[in-house]
């Protein structure tokens, strides 16, 4: 069952952005389709990735339950699936704030907190490439 809440609430929050990201543009009046194609190929994409990681989970599961290793292969696979749900979950949060701060100007506190998170992210891309 957890499986399935978390692919529904990936699942949500990938439409949520995808649909911000066309009232913003819509607003900005930007609508293309080859943004909007490529959008939503890199949102199936992201399903597919958090889809291979709740498999990951299970087929560790089951493969713990083969080798007489259930708890250790219990936690991989839980720790895989759990970040990477982490992970997706955080980013489409971030880029709804992103679309919202772009539609509606007047929403100064999430500017700011959107400002905060791109420097944050800047930093963390500029130490990966060091």
């Amino acid at each position: 069952m957890k499986y399935i809440i978390m692919m529904l609430i990936v699942l949500g929050l990938i439409i949520a952005d995808y649909l911000t990201g066309v009232i913003k543009a819509y607003v900005a009046e930007d609508l293309s389709s080859r943004k909007m194609r490529l959008g939503g190929l890199n949102k199936f994409s992201e399903m597919l990735v958090m889809g291979v990681s709740v498999g990951f989970e299970v087929g560790m599961d089951k493969l713990g339950e083969f080798a007489n290793t259930p708890e250790l292969a219990g936690v991989v696979g839980s720790v895989t699936a759990t970040g990477v749900f982490a992970y997706i979950a955080l980013m489409e949060i971030i880029s709804i704030f992103e679309n919202y701060s772009e539609i509606n100007p007047d929403a100064k506190w999430i500017k700011k907190f959107v400002k905060r998170l791109k420097i944050s992210n800047e930093n963390e891309d500029e130490d990966e490439e060091e």
